[in-house]
């Protein structure tokens, strides 16, 4: 699954430690969504999209084979 979180977290100016204090995960749960090592959970996803004030679609994106 492709995101957008990396280019928005830095938009709003926060570090990945930031971010993730903010939603409550580690900062490498954070570096692995960015890396697309991970696929965020929908708790998680809204979360993200709440603290970074955009929509889901915004930022997460299915790719053909998910």
């Amino acid at each position: 699954m492709k995101n957008n979180i990396r280019i928005n977290r830095l938009i709003k100016g926060y570090s990945q430690e930031q971010l993730a204090n903010l939603v409550g995960v580690s900062r490498q749960t954070i570096n692995a969504l960015e890396a697309e090592k991970y696929v965020p959970s929908t708790v998680l996803s809204l979360k993200i999209s709440h603290v970074l004030e955009k929509s889901i679609e915004e930022l997460f994106e299915l790719e053909e084979n998910d």
